[in-house]
């Protein structure tokens, strides 16, 4: 099938396991993580595949915890010519963290990864994508720890993240304290004056796939940029453990598992994709933290 445009776009992985989700944070307790079911690496490999199959290179940001598990994991994602990029230690919300707590498991996570692969890690993402308003001094942290992007940023309502006002499209910003990191905020579209999310995950499962196309055309063809699309290694597993927990976290994490890998094949036919480094590479915005350019008051103040 003919691609729907030339833009790059950025295929991402955020590289964790079912039990590790913020849907199930008060239903899985932490100190019960070491003795749940492992799958993390089973479904990366599905991916792998997936990706080799249809020459994509993809981005994948890796949890220090399966890091630290799985280091062979790693080293093979990168063998296969992946970006390997960081999603912190523990998976926990960033706001939720002290300043101190946060620099500390950032600069470990950072470093374990860079020395499993003994390549720079240049890029970084939020557990849960939880850089709010209340916890932007974070994207200090991160310019101090040496990272070139930022993909935490989603510009929409949540109840767990988001910052609705935020910039939608990749830009060169200053940081709180006066940094300068690229941001590639998750891709949102705007249908009869509504912005929704469709950069992939949960929205990508439930919401149809028309939706998502349309959304994600929109991104590309008015808006003229590349969007982030992001997925799940356990979105790919329907037979995955079931845990116990409310309608509304049900909902998001088991809702049409089986239909991820069928719609990814849709979505591959119809656009271009590559790392989170060359798509940003394209704009001319990978390698460009030097310049920054001003950005809403309302997104960093």
């Amino acid at each position: 099938m003919e691609k729907t445009s030339n833009i790059l776009n950025a295929m991402t992985i955020d590289v964790e396991d079912y039990f590790h989700v913020q849907a199930f944070a008060h239903a899985v307790d932490r100190s019960k993580w070491n003795s749940m079911e492992y799958r993390a690496e089973a479904n990366t490999h599905a991916f792998l595949t997936f990706f080799d199959k249809h020459s994509i290179r993809a981005t994948f940001f890796v949890l220090g915890w399966v890091a630290k598990k799985s280091p062979a994991l790693i080293r093979e994602i990168q063998t296969a010519g992946h970006e390997i990029a960081c999603h912190g230690m523990s998976h926990r919300l960033v706001y939720e963290q002290t300043p101190q707590v946060f620099r500390e498991e950032t600069f470990a996570s950072k470093a374990l990864l860079e020395d499993i692969t003994g390549a720079k890690v240049a890029g970084y993402r939020a557990a849960t994508y939880s850089i709010t308003q209340k916890s932007l001094w974070a994207l200090d942290v991160l310019a101090e720890a040496g990272f070139e992007y930022d993909s935490s940023v989603f510009p929409i309502r949540h109840d767990n993240y988001g910052i609705p006002d935020a910039p939608t499209a990749p830009c060169v910003m200053k940081t709180p304290a006066g940094h300068s990191l690229v941001e590639f905020p998750l891709s949102t579209a705007s249908f009869f004056g509504m912005r929704l999310p469709v950069a992939g995950g949960g929205y990508f499962r439930i919401f149809p796939y028309a939706l998502t196309r349309a959304g994600l055309k929109q991104v590309n063809s008015k808006a003229g940029i590349p969007f982030v699309f992001y997925l799940h290694p356990w979105e790919a597993d329907p037979k995955q453990p079931t845990i116990r927990a409310g309608w509304k976290s049900k909902l998001r994490h088991y809702t049409n598992l089986s239909q991820t890998l069928p719609r990814l094949e849709r979505l591959v036919s119809e656009f271009r994709f590559g790392t989170m480094r060359e798509s940003l590479g394209q704009m001319g915005l990978y390698g460009s933290v030097k310049s920054p350019q001003p950005i809403s008051s309302v997104a960093l103040a």
